[in-house]
């Protein structure tokens, strides 16, 4: 089992930045993947990013390269979203989430999700 609680979300002026951070409690390491999904009102949880938890290896949405950041550390648990350039469009809540599959992209395959932090994003 997988717990997860997010924090750090937010106001900020478009062209800001905002870190959120994930704290994983549980067995971490039956969980590979760390992801970051994101909803807005009246549209469906969309893929942001997402680290292998062993390696390394991160994911990106198309929407978000180059100016969001993804990060782990695996001393405290912990799995982190550096977003820079904030735009309106990124506001939305913002859920942490884990799954057994490796650098998976599909919200349909994470099985622990955290309560969510919300980002607002004033034009």
């Amino acid at each position: 089992q997988v717990q997860l609680v997010e924090s750090g979300g937010g106001l900020v002026q478009a062209g800001g930045s905002l870190w959120l951070s994930c704290v994983v409690s549980g067995r971490p390491f039956s969980a590979p993947t760390m992801g970051w999904f994101r909803q807005a009102p009246g549209k469906e949880r969309e893929f942001v990013s997402a680290i292998n938890w062993s390696f390394g290896y991160t994911y990106y949405a198309d929407s978000v390269k180059g100016r969001f950041s993804i990060s782990r550390d695996t001393n405290r648990n912990t799995v982190s979203l550096q977003m820079n350039s904030l735009k309106p469009e990124d506001a939305a809540v913002y859920y942490c989430a884990a799954t057994t599959k490796f650098g998976s992209r599909s919200r349909y395959e994470y099985e622990y999700w955290g309560q969510g932090t919300q980002v607002t994003v004033s034009s």
